[in-house]
């Protein structure tokens, strides 16, 4: 498999993680989410999560298995991202390892196919999920509530990079669509 294949998300986004909606888990047949969570979920810099992100969190259960798989290692602040949204979590993931995705692959109990990998950078989650054959979402990055999104000098990088590659990263218009 080439790499412009492995950074190849199944779908982009064009938006926070609050433009993935049950109906577009329903239009692929997901019924799981794997979550990146640092600036997927939310800001880097923030522990607490955005109203709301809950809000969405409680939509998306009710149709998915949610688990989040981090590469961070502070175990206490993505513990309590966890708890507040009431999902399983594994923390220092090492991703594209795709040893933690299976982890939560098999707790979910559920076809890698009906599985997305969900996260805002193409190096690390959409990379790992595509290794494993995981259906891959590409989202934009959660900005802080006073703060204006720039895109990170690393975030530029990769997308520059996977774009050179041949990776088309245009946001599929006709399904994002924020959940109600």
């Amino acid at each position: 498999m080439s790499l412009s294949t492995l950074l190849q998300p199944d779908l982009v986004l064009g938006g926070n993680i609050l433009h993935l909606s049950p109906d577009v888990l329903d239009h692929f047949n997901l019924r799981g989410l794997i979550l990146d969570v640092d600036d997927t979920l939310v800001p880097l810099r923030q522990a607490e999560t955005a109203p709301a992100l809950a809000q969405w969190m409680g939509q998306i259960k009710r149709v998915a298995s949610v688990w989040l798989v981090s590469n961070n290692v502070n175990a206490n602040r993505i513990s309590r991202i966890a708890d507040l949204l009431d999902v399983p979590y594994l923390t220092s993931a090492g991703k594209p390892s795709r040893r933690k995705l299976q982890q939560a692959l098999t707790a979910m109990e559920l076809p890698v196919n009906q599985v997305a990998m969900v996260g805002d950078r193409l190096f690390t989650d959409v990379l790992a999920g595509n290794r494993i054959g995981m259906f891959t979402i590409l989202v934009d990055p959660m900005p802080l509530a006073s703060e204006v999104i720039y895109p990170s000098p690393l975030r530029y990088l990769e997308v520059s990079i996977s774009q050179y590659l041949g990776v088309t990263l245009t946001a599929a218009d006709n399904i994002s669509k924020p959940a109600p």
